[in-house]
């Protein structure tokens, strides 16, 4: 199966709803060291389409993390939850920061899950927050308290 390019529409689209972050990790694309991509959030093998609904911005790290996964298991409860899913769930609602900003902290079964499994308290996400916070980008306007 040969994979077509998103339209460039589409394409932008994405990027722009995105607000320049990686809509999982949070992390800021100007600032990050690997390229984003537009990412399928139901994987094409399991149905997805690609459109507006089910597309999200993700830096390189989390679209790998991520592959083909849209469940996982919460290290809390031990029972497998969904990803969070940009499109149809609220990021305050799943997440919230550290009191140091430096922490994504998962508030329900799909925040810890997705947390886990696209292992979005990374060392170097860890480092573009902290040194973002030096210069007053972070937490980025759309996910401040």
């Amino acid at each position: 199966m040969t994979r077509r390019r998103l339209p460039k529409k589409l394409r932008l689209l994405v990027k722009e709803r995105a607000r320049g972050c990686c809509e999982y990790c949070i992390c800021q694309e100007a600032y990050g060291p690997d390229a984003f991509s537009d990412e399928h959030i139901v994987p094409l093998i399991a149905g997805g389409k690609s459109n507006a609904g089910n597309l999200a911005r993700a830096c390189q790290r989390c679209n790998n993390f991520k592959y083909n996964k849209t469940r996982a298991l919460d290290p809390l409860t031990q029972t497998v939850a969904p990803l969070f899913h940009p499109r149809n769930h609220h990021w305050h609602e799943h997440f919230a920061w550290s009191d140091d900003y430096t922490l994504m902290l998962g508030l329900t079964a799909i925040g810890r899950a997705t947390i886990a499994a696209l292992d979005l308290n990374r060392a170097g996400v860890i480092n573009q927050r902290k040194l973002l916070l030096l210069i007053r980008k972070h937490p980025p306007v759309k996910y401040r308290p």
